[in-house]
């Protein structure tokens, strides 16, 4: 196999034996000219060489004129591309490859010291098919005895899950879809969750084909093909926690079908495998501070590809639940991956608290937010408000559109069927949302989240390229919820 998850985290710096720089933390310049952990010569020296006001940065020297220290000053800033996050991985790309030893000299809340070592450890992901990995002290580093003093150890513990989680999900989604085939995806999952001695069960041929037709529909097209994941991790067998439930879209490589896709569309078509990658990552965070939480993480994985055996407009097959679909487009593949799925995480006789489908589902989604803001739907008004809330203060924000149960009616045809995509040529992200909904029994809280995965472009810390969006809304969410619980 050509991939192995890297879990070292560049950026970080155990070695004692190389003397560290201070970096010293200010929310404010008055605090800097107040301080007495600078001289005054320093002191002068920052003022009259930089522009603190308008640059926040600058360097000073020591008794011998060499590079004595640095300081910053940072904004408490909850907005996305301005957080402590942000500030963070900007300030990394500033330093010169040292040792540095960081100290918040003002009032910080542990939650921004959480987020500017977030940001800092953050810039350092980089994606390589062949992982070299070299001593941390060797680069541009932060001494980790110094941030043990500075946040608790339950916080850099879940900070450092929370980034292997995202570096993850970026991993996976980066893959080359010749190497994340649906078989190849299984066997890198049961590699990497091992450690946390999860139950891990594989559907793919005649047991696929029998108990999930529709994932089955979509995948048998392929020469890769499909399997599906049902992975458990039950953190007390006497079921005293919260039971969740994340599933994900595993499209590893979606042409589109016999609606084949522009070849322009089809260039990202490896990251629609994104929703997959992203449940995930959030699953590799949670086991990895052992979080109290019964968690299930259901992947359909397959390859949406053309041959003689291709799904056609119009086709009907009966889903998992007996309900005939019929296939309006096949490049809208995806809802019929997850409506199998939902079926069946329904079935269980431990009732879930909630399940939360993630999906790179509709062009629809980023018509109308964007690439950068993902939609949610809900169908318990105080689930989609912990979430949205907690992705405002983590900086990860989501935005929810409506399950408008008017467009109902664009999914129902004349024979009975239940349209895939609907009649109608606007509101996608609402009418798939709706599709998935038909899915999901009344009882159940359950959320969809239609996503891009992807970066556009890169800014510090957010490299183009995959992107585990909505991760730590979801992550803290899950924590909060089980704490409570």
């Amino acid at each position: 196999m050509v991939y192995n998850f890297n879990e070292l985290l560049n950026g970080f710096c155990e070695n004692r034996k190389i003397k560290s720089i201070p970096l010293y933390l200010f929310n404010d310049i008055k605090s800097l000219n107040s301080t007495k952990l600078i001289s005054d010569k320093q002191k002068k020296f920052l003022n009259t060489s930089f522009a603190l006001d308008t640059q926040h940065f600058g360097f000073f020297p020591d008794e011998q004129f060499a590079l004595g220290g640095a300081i910053a000053i940072i904004k408490k800033s909850h907005e996305p591309k301005k957080s402590l996050i942000d500030q963070a991985a900007k300030l990394s790309q500033k330093l010169p490859k040292r040792k540095w030893s960081v100290q918040f000299v003002d009032e910080f809340e542990n939650f921004d010291k959480f987020n500017f070592i977030l940001g800092w450890g953050l810039t350092f992901y980089n994606f390589s098919i062949k992982k070299i990995n070299k001593s941390s002290y060797e680069k541009l580093s932060l001494c980790l005895a110094q941030c043990r003093k500075e946040i608790s150890k339950n916080s850099l513990e879940k900070c450092f899950a929370e980034m292997r989680g995202i570096f993850l999900a970026r991993d996976l989604i980066n893959l080359p879809p010749n190497i994340l085939t649906p078989l190849n995806y299984e066997k890198i999952i049961k590699k990497l969750f091992k450690k946390f001695s999860p139950t891990i069960l594989s559907y793919k041929d005649k047991q696929l084909e029998k108990n999930f037709p529709l994932v089955n529909f979509v995948g048998r097209s392929s020469e890769n093909k499909p399997v599906l994941i049902d992975i458990q991790w039950n953190k007390n067998k006497k079921n005293n926690y919260p039971n969740i439930v994340l599933v994900g879209k595993g499209v590893t490589f979606d042409s589109g079908g016999l609606d084949i896709k522009p070849s322009n569309s089809m260039l990202l078509m490896k990251k629609d495998m994104g929703g997959s990658a992203v449940a995930l990552g959030i699953a590799y965070a949670l086991m990895s501070i052992n979080c109290p939480v019964n968690l299930r993480v259901i992947l359909p994985l397959a390859e949406n590809a053309v041959s003689e055996k291709s799904m056609r407009p119009l086709d009907i097959v009966y889903s998992r639940n007996k309900t005939p679909v019929e296939i309006g487009n096949t490049d809208a593949e995806g809802r019929l991956l997850l409506a199998d799925v939902l079926t069946y995480c329904q079935e269980s006789n431990v009732k879930s608290d909630f399940i939360i489908d993630f999906a790179t589902l509709t062009g629809a989604a980023r018509v109308a937010l964007g690439t950068e803001l993902p939609a949610l739907f809900t169908n318990n008004d105080s689930l989609g408000d912990e979430i949205l809330n907690e992705g405002m203060k983590q900086a990860d924000p989501m935005w929810r559109l409506p399950l408008f149960s008017p467009y109902n009616k664009q999914l129902d045809k004349n024979n009975d069927a239940v349209s895939s995509t609907g009649s109608s040529g606007t509101g996608g992200a609402i009418t798939a949302a709706l599709f998935l909904n038909r899915f999901i029994n009344k009882k159940t809280n359950w959320v969809h989240v239609d996503l891009m995965a992807w970066n556009t472009s890169s800014r510090p810390g957010f490299p183009m390229g995959g992107e585990a969006m909505g991760l730590r809304s979801i992550v803290n969410m899950i924590i909060k919820y089980c704490s409570k619980s």
